[in-house]
């Protein structure tokens, strides 16, 4: 079997933490330590975050969606397929080298995605993209870490927890959707998303089509 390569080494702001990007042939992994955040042949829940959280919009117009975690670009490029076409979307990537992964080795992959004039980038905390909005976001769309915990760095954990939860709903309009991928079940997440004041609905899925590790995507109401 060919062996990966090494293509790049990033550290990820506000942690100690390194990221990694590897390669072979022409798949991509992303690293985290012993980690696998993402891998290029995996795609299909990171694709249903955006296809259903869209869908739970009900093709509403001019949709403003906000993006935390650039990745592979999977949930970038389904939601652009998905939304029309003056939709607005932003997304929030921590660290700067992803960006640059993606105009670069993983070019290809990416397609024309980023030069879509509907995409903005906004290089920093999804936090501080989520606190900047108020009533202002049709879809909160997360995919930051491997769960509803801060894996890739500790402050993540404040876009899980009451607090965060609060900001994230505040940053809604009425009926809008906070979307939250995960690689597993976490029924103590469900319950805070419940005491923030959501309608929330689990969404297995599979991470390759119908094949494949099965993901958890959280579908969460902000009230009409």
């Amino acid at each position: 079997m060919q062996p990966w390569e090494l293509l790049d080494e990033a550290k990820i702001p506000g942690s100690g933490e390194t990221l990694r990007l590897k390669r072979r042939g022409t798949e991509y992994s992303i690293m985290l330590g012993a980690n696998e955040l993402m891998n290029s042949r995996l795609s299909g829940s990171e694709k249903a975050l955006a296809t259903l959280s869209l869908e739970k919009l009900g093709g509403r117009k001019s949709s403003n969606i906000l993006i935390g975690g650039l990745g592979m670009g999977f949930t970038l490029r389904a939601a652009l397929e998905a939304a029309g076409d003056t939709a607005r979307i932003t997304v929030a990537e921590l660290v700067p080298a992803v960006i640059a992964w993606a105009r670069g080795p993983m070019a290809d992959l990416h397609g024309t995605s980023l030069a879509d004039p509907r995409v903005t980038f906004f290089e920093g905390d999804v936090g501080a993209a989520i606190r900047v909005e108020i009533a202002g976001y049709d879809a909160i769309l997360l995919d930051v870490d491997n769960g509803p915990d801060g894996l890739s760095r500790p402050s993540n954990d404040a876009l899980y927890n009451a607090k965060g939860l609060g900001e994230a709903r505040a940053a809604l309009t009425p009926g809008g959707v906070l979307a939250v991928w995960s690689s597993a079940p976490d029924a103590a997440f469900t319950r805070r998303l419940k005491q923030a004041g959501f309608m929330t609905e689990e969404k297995p899925v599979r991470a390759r089509g119908k094949s494949g590790a099965r993901h958890m995507i959280w579908l969460a109401v902000r009230p009409a």
